[in-house]
């Protein structure tokens, strides 16, 4: 017995009538409003420049894990909070950290809160790893050049010209204008970075394993604020047993907070001498 045959026809768009095509329902969803992070608490005296230390990574984003499962959202808050006792010890600048628990921030929000708390330095705090578990070694990235094009004339135009640099006004600017201020702006501020990535090298090496070129440049999201200074801070191989367990223990972390509490008053130092 012959098996049935099954034809299929096919016809173009043109000749299926309109109502057929028109889609019988839709469904809608209302996608809720984003919610402005809520400002951190800083602490110190209001008179001092202000550093935002950000722990990398947190809630659910674990970062990078060790082989022993120690995971660098743990290790980057232990880290951030050593570094701001350090600097409040010290007493010359306020700290803030942008988490102070286990939770989860995009990246626009962490170098967001520190631009509305208007702060002087961006510090945010990780920990690096390798496939290869001899890796090893301390380092700094700031923004890279090429990025920082890209970056002037994106924020030109979600700002819509408005207040994106600190103190000016660019709403009377024509676009192109803007976007030369805020590449302006941000050149300056890589420079900046850049000068402090250098000190945090020199005061970091005795004190810590780093790598021979410590400071590094790349387009780092994190690092993309136009008008304040901002490093990344690799703090060593998490993926490397030695370089963990040194960041896991009470002394190196204190040697990590001396590091960045040295740069950050030699970097304030020469700016005011600057001035």
């Amino acid at each position: 017995m012959p098996l049935p045959i099954l034809l299929l026809a096919w016809f173009p768009p043109s000749l299926i009538p309109a109502a057929a095509r028109v889609p019988r329902y839709k469904v809608t969803q209302a996608v809720p409003a984003a919610k402005r992070v809520a400002l951190p608490e800083v602490r110190g005296d209001d008179d001092r420049p202000l550093v935002v230390i950000d722990a990398g990574h947190g809630g659910v984003d674990p970062g990078a894990v060790g082989p022993d499962g120690l995971r660098e959202k743990e290790l980057t808050l232990r880290i951030a909070r050593e570094i701001r006792d350090g600097l409040l010890a010290g007493g010359r600048v306020r700290v803030a950290l942008t988490r102070d628990d286990d939770r989860f921030l995009v990246l626009r929000e962490r170098y967001g809160v520190a631009r509305r708390l208007k702060a002087n330095l961006f510090i945010s705090v990780h920990c690096d790893a390798a496939a290869a578990s001899t890796a090893t070694g301390a380092s700094a990235y700031t923004l890279s050049e090429v990025a920082s094009d890209k970056e002037a004339a994106r924020l030109a135009a979600r700002e819509n010209k408005g207040d994106v640099i600190a103190g000016m006004n660019l709403g009377q600017a024509r676009g192109d204008v803007s976007s030369i201020l805020i590449d302006l702006a941000q050149r300056e501020t890589m420079n900046l970075s850049a000068s402090f990535a250098r000190l945090l090298g020199r005061e970091a090496t005795p004190l810590m394993p780093v790598k021979a070129n410590f400071h590094r440049m790349a387009s780092l999201m994190v690092l993309k604020a136009p008008d304040m200074p901002s490093v990344l801070f690799e703090t060593g191989y998490i993926s490397n047993p030695v370089d963990a367990a040194f960041l896991a223990s009470d002394d190196g972390r204190d040697r990590v907070a001396r590091s960045v509490r040295r740069a950050v008053e030699a970097y304030f130092a020469r700016r005011m001498a600057a001035r």
